[in-house]
């Protein structure tokens, strides 16, 4: 059976992996979450046949924060005035930016580098692994993508590069040792109403090991 397992890393000026429970103001959690990491591999490959699992999270760089203001939208549109223009066929769908924008403070993080490994399941029985574990290695050493990887906002992106498994380097003396980092968005059910689901995300000697998306210590 061909191993469907790969390791990338990445690596940006800033990044904010927004913690859901701050309402008002982004708080980015200490670390990169597994959606993320998703996020970052789908960019570079996503195809229907394939699902992207992330195994483990290796951190390369010493947490660190800082305090920006950040340009945001102050509304979204709602569902129910989406509604209602469905249903009557006319009405006004849109929101003016220059008009509704408001400066909030944001925790980011800065200066950071990960490396993510992870595995793609096949959905398509008829489809073959090695053919897309060649297609994404190419992409990977190539730099392409079908859109600009980001870490957690669009605004942050980030570089990545494809590594062989017994190239991942090893965490900073900083990170050496065992850190809770409390529960941690893990991704989102969007076969169940969009439900976040929840894990304890605890980091040893730099290496955060991701729990199957069904397991038993995640949680929605």
């Amino acid at each position: 059976m061909t191993d469907t397992s790969i390791a990338l890393r990445v690596r940006g000026e800033y990044a904010l992996f927004t913690r859901p429970e701050m309402k008002v103001e982004r708080v980015s959690y200490d670390v990169i979450t597994p959606s993320a990491a998703r996020g970052v591999l789908e960019a570079i490959y996503w195809k229907p046949q394939i699902r992207w699992v992330v195994d483990r999270l290796h951190v390369l760089k010493p947490i660190r924060t800082m305090n920006i203001r950040r340009n945001e939208v102050a509304n979204k549109i709602s569902t129910s005035g989406l509604k209602k223009i469905m249903q009557s066929g006319s009405g006004r769908l849109g929101t003016y930016v220059d008009e509704d924008r408001q400066q909030r403070a944001s925790i980011v993080l800065r200066n950071v580098e990960y490396v993510i490994e992870a595995h793609f399941e096949i959905l398509d029985p008829s489809e073959h692994p090695k053919k897309h574990y060649e297609i994404v290695k190419r992409r990977a050493e190539k730099g392409q993508h079908f859109h600009q990887p980001y870490l957690g906002c669009r605004e942050f992106a980030c570089e990545y590069e494809w590594l062989a498994r017994d190239e991942i380097p090893r965490c900073p003396d900083v990170l050496v040792g065992e850190r809770d980092l409390g529960y941690m968005l893990h991704d989102i059910d969007f076969e169940n109403d969009c439900t976040a689901r929840f894990f304890r995300a605890e980091m040893k000697d730099g290496v955060i090991t991701v729990p199957p998306f069904d397991g038993k210590e995640v949680r929605a």
